[in-house]
Parts: C-alpha cells; structure tokens; sequence
C-alpha cells in the first residue's frame, strides 16, 4: 500500500512497518494458509505492501494484523466484514489520537509564547510611573454660569 503513514523513509532502515516478508514466510509467521491471507488482502483486512512485479510483501506489523484478524474471527466469533469495521474504528481512533496530541503541542507552544509575550510587556512598563489613586469626594457643589452680554461684559 503506498504512503502508508509512519513507513520508514529510509529504505536501509528496518522497523515494524518495513515490507520484508514473501507470503509463504508472512503464513509461516502468522500461522495462516497462504490463500487465507490473499483473501483478507482482497477484502481489505490486511493490505500487504507490493513489489515492482505485483507480489506482495508483509511487515511485521502486517503479521501482528492478521494474528489480531485470526483472533478475533476464531476467539470472538466476528466475522470479516465486522473485523473490517474495528480495525478501520481503531485506524480512526489512532488517527485521532494523533491530531490531539499534535493540537496539544501547538496549543502548549502558542501559550508559552503568549507567556513569554506577556512578561516582555511587563518588563517594558516604566518604572517611574506613580499608581493613580482616587481622590475623596466631596459633597461641595460648584456651579459656573457665563456672563451675560447684558450684565456689563463685553460682547463679541
């Protein structure tokens, strides 16, 4: 399956997603006839990755999945179409799990910043600034009337 999410980029580098394992080896391992996994390949439950010449290649991960898929069919008496549908909830919950961690670390990164923003408007506040302090009322009442051109001022 091409870009299949956390495969390696490294061709020279192995981990559980590297497509090494030829399906007679991939059976072996995962304790499955061989038709049995080009069946679960076609209906969609274990998707292999493939060669330039169309022959499928298996990962560990792979064979974790069928394992699961054998488990749960066997075990738990699911049936494939049922055993599709968790394993898509599951690809969905990781997914999403994922994207929450991922909002996390941007979401800790924006409020260190606006921490970091904070504290440089505080340090820039002058220091020689008195704090405002709110003068006693008084009950005095003043009232301001204009003169008027009539009472001897002068008019414009």
């Amino acid at each position: 399956m091409e870009g299949r999410p956390g495969r390696s980029r490294s061709p020279y580098e192995l981990t559980d997603e590297s497509p090494v394992y030829v399906i007679s080896v991939a059976a072996q391992l995962s304790g499955l006839h061989p038709q049995t996994l080009r069946q679960y390949d076609r209906l969609g439950l274990v998707s292999p990755d493939r060669t330039a010449g169309r022959g499928r290649r298996y990962s560990a991960r792979d064979i974790e999945l069928l394992r699961t898929v054998q488990q749960l069919s066997q075990d738990e008496g699911i049936n494939l179409a049922g055993i599709k549908r968790i394993i898509e909830l599951e690809n969905q919950v990781a997914a999403l799990q994922a994207r929450v961690a991922e909002l996390s670390a941007a979401l800790e990164g924006a409020a260190a910043a606006m921490q970091q923003r904070e504290a440089q408007v505080h340090a820039s506040y002058r220091r020689d600034l008195v704090p405002y302090q709110d003068v006693q009322q008084t009950s005095a009442l003043v009232v301001w009337r204009p003169k008027r051109p009539d009472q001897g001022g002068r008019s414009s």
